[in-house]
């Protein structure tokens, strides 16, 4: 007897939105959670002190307000929009900013302004198709051939060579922060496309948070998969496929290993093959500060943005994300800031802020990474230290501990390259086995809160 059409292992934004899609296509679906809460990677804790609400795990979404799958959803979530998207500061009372406006923010690059708006331009004015494209499995025909090229023809080549036609240290320093998202060495190819893709999302949708934390992403899933009928249960530890009830499709939000252990003979050969060669890549280490002010950032930029990478010039930024992908940890590092509270006060008591930063890692690295942070901010904003109420840090293996797919601190589904990004085909990066899809982060487009890989999953399960 079949107790329910689909059900989805794991509730992180994938998995929810795997469940959204198929519940609205009026299927019975269940959702199972080895945690006591929902949401994966879209959590909101009080870390610190009572009163601070600090998002565990990822904070700012760019990638959320400008999925195509969320705003078909009309997902039930309010974006709090920073005055500016992101800053990188560079000292002295400097800061390159990526504002909304793409010939504002190139007034503020100088000599690069032109070049700025040749690259970007054309891009955010195609940004609805060029999202479609690049936020789902590449395949050899894309639905937007004209976007595509625009992107591809630049996305393709690695960050340092796009890097190298700007000259201002504004410029650059913006470059890195945007191509540090691929958390890959900025000579590999398609961290050029990163870069360009996060640049493209802050001028036509902003990089916003949802009011509350983020864990009001995976509620307002759970919303529309309930009201379609389906249900959630948490406390459920699954290892194997024998423990769920039985249904026509599972989906499985999982690392790749995990997919192979609980999948079990149902994994088709050629997709265990490539599911256990999947690797690792870089880990993060967080921190998450309770304080009494906001940060007293030196530029007059910092303060208005959501988002702020502090590592100084491309060539410092550069330095310290190689010797991260070199095995050893930085002095200097890359932080990427997020201070929510300056514009979400329901993250802290009145007079009272939060803030959120990491910077990359090694893998599985345990070194406590706190005292190398808090300097790189404060180089940035003096007097930061004297703010600190209390704070919280995850090392690598404490991020495996709070969510098992961050496998050795990995928070993006897997290490950034080619392979990971042309699994080409409608449904081959999703099926694995026969009624058995895959829909975590290591499937395309990869990490970020935007839910599609759960919406391609979703729709490869539908068609069987």
């Amino acid at each position: 007897m079949i107790e329910y059409d689909v059900v989805v292992v794991g509730s992180g934004p994938n998995g929810l939105s795997a469940a959204a899609e198929l519940s609205r296509r009026g299927r019975r679906v269940l959702v199972v959670e080895q945690a006591d809460e929902i949401g994966g990677g879209t959590r909101t804790e009080e870390l610190t002190l009572p009163g601070f609400a600090h998002d565990v795990c990822s904070a700012i979404h760019p990638l959320g307000v400008a999925s195509p799958f969320f705003r078909d959803l009309g997902l039930e979530v309010e974006w709090v929009h920073p005055t500016i998207p992101l800053a990188h500061p560079l000292g002295g009372g400097r800061a390159g900013a990526i504002l909304r406006d793409v010939e504002a923010t190139a007034d503020r690059f100088g000599p690069d302004a032109r070049h700025y708006k040749r690259i970007l331009g054309p891009l955010v004015e195609a940004a609805d198709a060029v999202m479609e494209d690049f936020l789902g499995p590449m395949t050899l025909v894309p639905d937007n051939p004209g976007s595509f090229v625009k992107l591809a023809s630049r996305g393709a080549l690695p960050a340092s060579i796009i890097a190298s036609g700007f000259s201002s240290e504004e410029a650059r320093g913006v470059f890195a922060g945007l191509a540090a998202h691929a958390i890959a060495p900025f000579n590999s190819p398609l961290t050029g496309g990163v870069a360009l893709l996060f640049g493209v999302a802050a001028h036509a949708y902003g990089w916003p948070m949802a009011r509350g934390g983020s864990q009001r992403i995976a509620e307002a899933l759970a919303k529309i998969i309930v009201d379609g009928g389906g249900s959630i249960e948490t406390g459920r530890m699954v290892s194997s496929l024998d423990q769920l009830p039985t249904s026509h499709t599972v989906v499985l939000d999982v690392m790749p290993r995990a997919a192979v252990r609980i999948g079990g003979n149902r994994v088709s050969p050629r997709d265990r093959r490539r599911l256990t060669g999947w690797k690792v890549g870089p880990a993060v280490f967080k921190v998450d500060w309770a304080l009494d002010g906001p940060i007293p950032w030196a530029d007059e930029s910092s303060p208005l943005a959501g988002t702020v990478h502090v590592g100084g010039s491309w060539e410092e930024v550069v330095e310290a994300e190689d010797q991260v992908h070199a095995g050893s940890h930085p002095e200097r590092p890359l932080v990427l800031v997020s201070q929510q509270s300056r514009f979400d006060p329901s993250r802290a008591p009145e007079g009272k802020h939060t803030a959120w930063g990491y910077c990359h890692v090694p893998s599985g690295s345990d070194v406590d990474m706190t005292k190398a942070i808090e300097s790189q901010i404060e180089r940035f904003a003096p007097g930061f230290k004297d703010l600190i109420l209390e704070r919280h840090t995850m090392n690598a293996g404490q991020f495996e501990a709070h969510n098992p797919n961050y496998i050795r601190g990995d928070i993006a589904g897997g290490g950034f390259g080619v392979k990971k990004v042309f699994q080409l085909g409608a449904t081959a990066p999703y099926r694995i086995g026969e009624g058995l899809f895959l829909c975590s982060s290591a499937t395309p487009p990869g990490a970020g809160v935007h839910g599609m890989c759960g919406y391609y999953a979703a729709r490869a399960a539908l068609k069987g």
